[in-house]
């Protein structure tokens, strides 16, 4: 199981990747291929609802046939196919199938940990181990900072992405040979993702579920880098830093964020507390959209500090789910998080062509107080949730 969960772990680390790299691409990508950061921002949205969507189809397929099939047949066709077709794309709408094809192959991998974890370990343990693979993975957020702008400049983006489709291959098909499947609990009990939508205690975390990632995964996965291009008219090297800088602090934040529903002994407060600053600092930069670029970097870097609380959401409404239904469980509350930063992220590219003709900064201010009063909205109905700590 060791050398499986290494797989899952590394699998999560191209997971992690795909949803960032674009920030560092929309240079090349601009003036290879044409593409405006509004592209983009479908492209990116693309993604994460390509891969919310799968959630449902995963979890069923988790409970069915196991993590080790299901893990490594979404990665090695979807994540492997669909790098390789972004490696020859001509055109917006074959980056457009890529990034579908990329959301559908990373859509089980992180879940397929998960319910290893629900079913293998104690239920104390769930938030920090949840955790900890967040945070190894969260290095492919580096990989896609400066080293995938420095590839790009170096062997160009083509070959690195084919080089990356390659990689998915070959860890999709480790995944199928050391992964085992937990055994399936003893139960005569049935049920499906609708018995889990009846559950009055799941919906008001369910709200928050929906928003919290979107401001650290949206901006780092693409909205830092045109910021930043844009509004201070820097480099592509200052970019891949200012990215590498962001992706350090929401791996600081993931390990900050492990242990301490055990060490407060709540978990509802400590998400509570950790998006209320998020959305404090998105707010700042709504008011403040030009406030020095490496201020501005700064800022973006405690919101992937705050906003890496993504673990602990999910150990929060996954310690209400009966053990039957763990596979739905968890993939219904990823369904809600990585779901809300697609429909954010599509929003955002809307909003930021509809800011346009006036000053710079003002796309971005705009895309900045969508996020914080979305997170403020979350938080209002959140504040009536029932913790847990089980």
């Amino acid at each position: 199981m060791r050398s499986g969960l290494f797989l899952l772990a590394l699998a999560y680390v191209l997971s992690q990747f795909f949803r960032a790299f674009l920030a560092v691409l929309a240079g090349p990508l601009e003036s290879d291929l044409g593409l405006t950061p509004d592209d983009l921002a479908f492209a990116s949205g693309l993604w994460f609802l390509s891969f919310a969507a799968m959630q449902l189809p995963v979890g069923w397929a988790l409970d069915t046939i196991g993590p080790r099939r299901t893990a490594a047949t979404l990665l090695l066709v979807g994540g492997g196919g669909g790098a390789a077709l972004f490696a020859m794309a001509t055109n917006a709408v074959h980056i457009d199938i890529a990034m579908v094809l990329i959301g559908i192959g990373c859509s089980p991998v992180l879940m397929a940990s998960y319910y290893i974890f629900a079913r293998e370990f104690p239920p104390l343990q769930f938030a920090t181990l949840a955790a900890l693979m967040v945070g190894v993975g969260t290095v492919g957020n580096l990989i896609a900072s400066y080293p995938m702008a420095m590839s790009a400049e170096m062997i160009g983006w083509r070959a690195s992405m084919g080089g990356l489709a390659s990689l998915s291959a070959a860890v999709a098909i480790g995944v199928a040979l050391t992964v085992r499947d937990p055994a399936k609990p003893e139960s005569d009990l049935r049920g499906s993702v609708f018995d889990l939508l009846k559950m009055p205690v799941l919906w008001l975390i369910l709200p928050l579920t929906f928003v919290h990632y979107a401001p650290a995964g949206a901006i780092r996965g693409l909205w830092i880098g045109p910021y930043l291009r844009d509004v201070f008219d820097a480099s592509q090297s200052q970019i891949g830093m200012a990215t590498l800088m962001m992706g350090l602090a929401m791996i600081a934040g993931v390990v900050m964020y492990g242990p301490l529903d055990r060490l407060v002994g709540s978990r509802k407060w400590v998400n509570f507390t950790g998006n209320a600053l998020t959305a404090a600092v998105v707010l700042t930069l709504w008011a403040l959209p030009q406030p020095g670029m490496w201020t501005a970097v700064a800022l973006m870097c405690a919101v992937g500090l705050f906003g890496a609380s993504f673990p602990v959401m999910i150990a929060h409404g996954r310690s209400f789910v009966p053990p039957h239904l763990t596979g739905r469980g968890v993939t219904l509350l990823n369904l809600f998080g990585i779901g809300g930063v697609g429909l954010m992220q599509f929003a955002s590219g809307r909003l930021h062509a509809g800011a346009q003709g006036g000053d710079v900064a003002a796309p971005y201010a705009a895309i900045f107080g969508f996020f914080g009063l979305a997170l403020v909205a979350g938080l209002a109905v959140y504040l009536f949730s029932r913790d847990n700590t089980a």
